[in-house]
C-alpha cells in the first residue's frame, strides 16, 4: 500500500491520482470496444465522452462527499475542498454528474440516450471496480473496526490510521472493488441476448444500488444517519436509486414486449 510512487523534485506522484486516470482510460477503452462491436458508429465518440463524463465524474464524486459527508469540516477549510489525496470522492456522486454530463452530449450530438447508456454501463462499473483499488492504496473508503485479529492494518500515513490507528478493519473497499467486477460480467452476459434498449443501465444501476447498501453497514470513515434512521447518506441514495431503477427497468421490459412485432415473411 503505497500513496506516494515517486518523486518529481519535491512533488509527489501519487498511486491515487495515476490509478483514477488509469481507470478512466480503461474504461473509456472498454467503451470503445464494446462500441465498435455494436455497429452503430457510437465509437467515434468514446474518447469525447470519455473526458467529458470522467472530468464531469471526477468533480460530482468530490462535491458531493464535501456537501454531503464532510462539510462540518470543509466548511471551515474551504482551501482543502479539493485536495482529494486526503481521501474524500463518492462514487455515487461520481455516477449522477458523469452521467448527467453523458446524456446532455449524446443529447447535443442527437445520439439515442438509452442505446449508449447500455453500451457504456459495463465500462462505467469496470472503471469504478479499479477507482475501489486507489482508495485501497490512499487508505480512504476504508472499513470499520472487524473486533478481531482479521483485517487490513492501514500505514500511519494514511486517514485510515488516523481514524482507527493500528485497529484492523474490515477490507470494505477491496469487496466492492471485486463486486463490482462480478456486476461488470453480470452486464456483458445479460447483454448476450436482444434487450429493450434501457433494461441493462437499469439493471447496472440496480446491483450496485444493493451492493452499496449493504457494504455500508461495514463503512468506517463516515458514521452519520440521515434524519435520525439507522441509514447512512450513501445508504438512503443507494435505496432510492434502487427503486426508480428497477421501476425504469420494469417499464422498459414490459413497453418492449408491448410493442407490435413484425411478422415474419
Amino acid at each position: 500500500m503505497h500513496q506516494y510512487l515517486f518523486y518529481i523534485g519535491n512533488f509527489p506522484i501519487r498511486s491515487y491520482g495515476l490509478v483514477i486516470s488509469l481507470s478512466i482510460i480503461l474504461a473509456a477503452g472498454t467503451a470503445y470496444y464494446l462500441a465498435k462491436k455494436d455497429g452503430r458508429g457510437y465509437e467515434t465518440y468514446v474518447v469525447d465522452l470519455g473526458i467529458v463524463c470522467g472530468l464531469a465524474g471526477l468533480i460530482g464524486a468530490r462535491l458531493w462527499d464535501v456537501f454531503f459527508f464532510d462539510w462540518d469540516y470543509y466548511q471551515h477549510h474551504i482551501t482543502e475542498l479539493f485536495n482529494v489525496w486526503q481521501g474524500g470522492m463518492a462514487i455515487q456522486g461520481g455516477i449522477l454528474l458523469g452521467v448527467t454530463a453523458g446524456i446532455i452530449y449524446a443529447w447535443k450530438h442527437h445520439l439515442d440516450i438509452l442505446a449508449m447508456a447500455d453500451l457504456f454501463a459495463p465500462a462505467i462499473v469496470l472503471g469504478q471496480s479499479l477507482g475501489r483499488c486507489a482508495n485501497l492504496l490512499n487508505g480512504d473508503a476504508f472499513g470499520a473496526p472487524t473486533g478481531t485479529d482479521y483485517g487490513i492494518v492501514y500505514p500511519s500515513t494514511t486517514l485510515a490510521h488516523h481514524v482507527y490507528g493500528a485497529a484492523p478493519l474490515w477490507p470494505a473497499e477491496i469487496w466492492e472493488g471485486q463486486l463490482d467486477l462480478v456486476i461488470f460480467c453480470l452486464l456483458l452476459i445479460f447483454q448476450c441476448k436482444d434487450r429493450a434498449k434501457g433494461e441493462t443501465f437499469a439493471l447496472y444501476i440496480i446491483l450496485y444500488s444493493a451492493l452499496r447498501f449493504m457494504l455500508e453497514f461495514l463503512r468506517g470513515d463516515y458514521a452519520a444517519h440521515v434524519m435520525d434512521t439507522m441509514l447512512t447518506s450513501a445508504q438512503l441514495t443507494a435505496a432510492i436509486a434502487f427503486i426508480f431503477a428497477a421501476a425504469a427497468f420494469t417499464w422498459f421490459h414490459i413497453r418492449n414486449k408491448m410493442k407490435p412485432k413484425r411478422n415474419k415473411r
